[in-house]
């Protein structure tokens, strides 16, 4: 397969135009009642909306019609041809260059051959939450205090689908207040969607891979810890453990430890992948933030409260499920997504590791967090786990600081800083 991103179009605008809708028909039902939208839908506001559409299959999709999910069976998802040959220009023509709801620029930091942490040099100038990786050195007063194992220490932060670097701060944050050095790495959207096997997106975890083994080979004990957030970044993890072990085959073993928030599940489902982009076009409208229609929940001896999303958010997890449905099952998709999970569940390093979940996540069902935990400690990991019960997909942080902390803090004590000094 050449690329992902002609195969990404047309159903992804199709998801746009479900995810707009959502923000617009949200905010319409708390602007006005019920029967007033009903009636707006069926005489002169759509009218006026198909003037203002571009003539196009998204500008047949009505309220009403959104509503009932009517059109969703008239969606086709375009399957790949892989002997298709696709043009090779300099135009970045996909669904990142003609939606501007997408619409979301990236610079890759210029990483030096030098292994130190080195002032980064952009082609353009942008935002700095839209670099795509970044050093982040100690607090002075940390780094006076702290211990020789945290100053040979780098903290790797690897970032869920959609976050950018503004997203991670505050968990750079914590380390770095803690006398470690940390890097944050982050995938744009854009990025994943124009991905193709062995591409650019690939190239740029390369980039790092090669950035962290000069870093290690600089002086003899310094280490790395993982930190992952999401299926996205954990995948992304597996693409890195991939590329040590064919490197140096000792370089795995420099990692003592990882910490796998929101993750993982170790199978190329259509539904969690659905769940995982619907999260990242809705941001703070997808139920995997918050939601209505609340049912409460009893997990153990606790009780939590689950959220469904609304009908414009089940459409649109529709659509995507079918498109993943396809593309999953590509074989050159299949084969590397099997290719990265054989590393992480089978050849991952010997360090322990934390995983921290939710019950009440809506992207990463806790189900398969705890049957790939008991598989892990069942191959001779050490393995320690919290479940949070009550807090969404990669939001435990912000929702309970106090047991995060206290979790990351025993961790990094018992299974890193002690078994490194």
């Amino acid at each position: 397969m050449s690329s992902l991103s002609g195969i990404f179009q047309r159903p992804v605008i199709a998801a746009s135009a479900v995810a707009i809708a959502s923000v617009s028909a949200d905010f319409y039902d708390k602007s006005r009642p019920l029967k007033s939208l009903e009636e707006s839908s069926s005489s002169s506001s759509s009218s006026n909306l198909l003037e203002e559409i571009n003539s196009s299959w998204v500008s047949r999709i009505s309220l009403s019609k959104l509503t009932q999910l009517s059109f969703i069976t008239r969606i086709r998802v375009p399957i790949p041809n892989v002997h298709m040959p696709i043009p090779n220009t300099n135009t970045n023509y996909s669904l990142i260059a003609s939606s501007p709801f997408l619409h979301n620029l990236y610079q890759s930091a210029d990483l030096a051959k030098s292994a130190k942490p080195l002032a980064y040099s952009y082609n353009i100038p942008l935002s700095q939450s839209d670099v795509l990786y970044r050093w982040h050195l100690p607090e002075p007063n940390a780094a006076i205090d702290c211990s020789s194992t945290k100053s040979r220490t780098v903290v790797v932060l690897l970032g869920w689908l959609g976050a950018r670097q503004k997203h991670l701060k505050r968990y750079a944050d914590w380390y770095t207040s803690r006398g470690f050095h940390v890097i944050t790495f982050t995938f744009p959207m854009s990025e994943v969607l124009s991905y193709k096997v062995g591409g650019k997106a690939e190239q740029e975890v390369e980039l790092l891979v090669n950035h962290l083994s000069e870093w290690l080979e600089e002086e003899h004990g310094k280490n790395l810890v993982f930190h992952t957030f999401s299926n996205t970044g954990w995948l992304t993890y597996g693409v890195i453990l991939e590329k040590f072990q064919k490197m140096d085959s000792t370089l795995p073993g420099r990692i003592k430890g990882c910490i796998v928030d929101s993750a993982p599940v170790a199978a190329p489902d259509p539904q969690v992948w659905a769940s995982g982009f619907s999260a990242a076009f809705l941001k703070k409208n997808s139920v995997a933030t918050k939601g209505s229609n609340k049912e409460e929940v009893t997990v153990g001896t606790r009780t939590t409260i689950e959220v469904k999303p609304a009908l414009t958010e089940a459409a649109l997890l529709l659509i995507l499920e079918k498109f993943f449905g396809v593309v999953l099952r590509h074989p050159s998709v299949d084969r590397r997504l099997s290719d990265v999970l054989s590393v992480l569940t089978s050849k991952q390093p010997s360090c322990p590791q934390l995983y921290i979940y939710s019950s009440a996540d809506k992207v990463i069902p806790s189900g398969s967090v705890e049957s790939f935990i008991e598989k892990q400690r069942k191959s001779g990991r050490e393995v320690r786990a919290c479940n949070f019960i009550s807090t969404p997909h990669v939001d435990h942080f912000r929702n309970d600081p106090k047991l995060y902390s206290s979790q990351l803090t025993q961790f990094l004590e018992d299974c890193v800083l002690k078994k490194s000094s």
